[in-house]
């Protein structure tokens, strides 16, 4: 299976992914480029950006893809 059907995959059962949790649960570290991919053969992804708190106390946002 490839990364990118690892990935709709998890999102298709609605779950939420991030760069964080796909290099953990999916084994995937491009996760935009898979995404983008999907996008280009027509799969609805959305994506929200959420807040953080990093490791430094600094506030960054990152993306949260979904269906």
């Amino acid at each position: 299976m490839s990364q990118k059907d690892r990935v709709l995959q998890y999102l298709k059962k609605g779950n939420v992914l991030t760069r964080l949790n796909a290099w953990d649960e999916l084994g995937v570290i491009e996760t935009p480029a898979r995404i983008s991919e999907l996008r280009n053969e027509g799969h609805p992804i959305q994506t929200s950006m959420k807040p953080i708190i990093n490791r430094y106390g600094e506030t960054v946002r990152i993306a949260e893809w979904f269906i």
